[in-house]
C-alpha cells in the first residue's frame, strides 16, 4: 500500500497557546497564526492529500478558541 503520512504536533515549550500540526515535515496548521484549533474535516483532508501524494496546503480555517468562564 501507499506509505502512511507522518503527522506531528510539536510542543513549543515557552509559547502558551502554541499548537502546530506538521505532515511529513511540512507545517499545515498553526494555532498562533489562526487563533483556534483546526476543524477535523480540514485536518482529515490534509492527511488524505498527503497519503495520495498530493501537494499539501495550509489549513486556514479554525474554530474560535474556547473560553472557560
Amino acid at each position: 500500500g501507499a506509505p502512511q503520512p507522518r503527522v506531528d504536533t510539536p510542543f513549543l515549550c515557552g509559547f502558551p497557546g502554541a499548537f502546530e500540526i506538521e505532515i511529513n515535515g511540512q507545517l499545515v496548521f498553526s494555532k498562533l497564526e489562526n487563533g483556534g484549533f483546526p476543524y477535523e474535516k480540514d485536518l482529515l483532508e490534509a492527511v488524505r492529500r498527503a497519503r495520495n501524494g498530493e501537494p499539501l496546503q495550509r489549513i486556514t480555517n479554525s474554530r474560535p478558541p474556547c473560553a472557560i468562564l
